[in-house]
């Protein structure tokens, strides 16, 4: 009976597959979007506007063990901001040269190191919401971010938005300075859409 039982759960073992397998999550290669959003106000105008500016030159894995926790050496997003768009060239122009220096500094990456409050195991189905956190490196400077996240799931994976925020002092950027803008203010919004492919 006893030797039974060993091979039943032996069994089960296999058909489980190991306990150490580990998930990997992985950008597509469509369907990702960066996207920066500040508030500014134009020298000629009385109202505040919204610039939005976005790239699609986005990557990079999650990888989470048999535990489902992420493995920080093995979980990276890498944004090249080289094609950061907004609906002005010349803006474009002084925020890669000014704000940015993206001659010196083209990508930015996050380390993500840890998500709280998803469903463990990840479901194949349904919309959920989670904390993500990882170490932002933007222009030389790596500062720890939180993000709040919306997660859309499927069979193959998981789509939707991540966000997040923080002030130009944060990482030792100045506020563009130039005579058609009257003022550009506090926080920077980043925001992250996903396209995630479960592997």
């Amino acid at each position: 009976m006893f030797a039974r039982v060993l091979l039943a759960m032996a069994a089960t073992a296999t058909l489980a597959g190991p306990l150490t397998a580990q998930t990997s999550l992985t950008l597509a290669p469509t369907g990702n979007e960066a996207r920066y959003i500040v508030r500014e106000l134009l020298a000629a105008n009385t109202i505040e506007n919204d610039v939005i500016g976005k790239t699609d030159a986005v990557s990079g894995t999650i990888r989470l063990d048999a535990e489902g926790k992420v493995v920080p050496a093995m979980s990276q997003i890498t944004v090249n901001l080289t094609g950061l768009k907004t609906d002005r060239d010349r803006r474009d122009g002084y925020v890669q040269r000014n704000t940015l220096n993206t001659a010196e500094h083209p990508t930015t990456t996050l380390r993500v190191t840890e998500i709280r409050g998803a469903p463990s195991p990840l479901p194949s189905s349904g919309t959920f919401t989670f904390t993500l956190v990882g170490d932002l490196t933007l222009k030389g400077v790596t500062k720890p971010t939180t993000w709040t996240v919306t997660a859309v799931a499927s069979r193959t994976g998981f789509t939707g938005t991540a966000k997040t925020s923080f002030t130009f002092a944060e990482f030792d950027m100045t506020k563009p300075r130039v005579p058609v803008v009257a003022r550009v203010d506090d926080p920077i919004a980043l925001e992250l859409g996903f396209n995630f492919v479960r592997q």
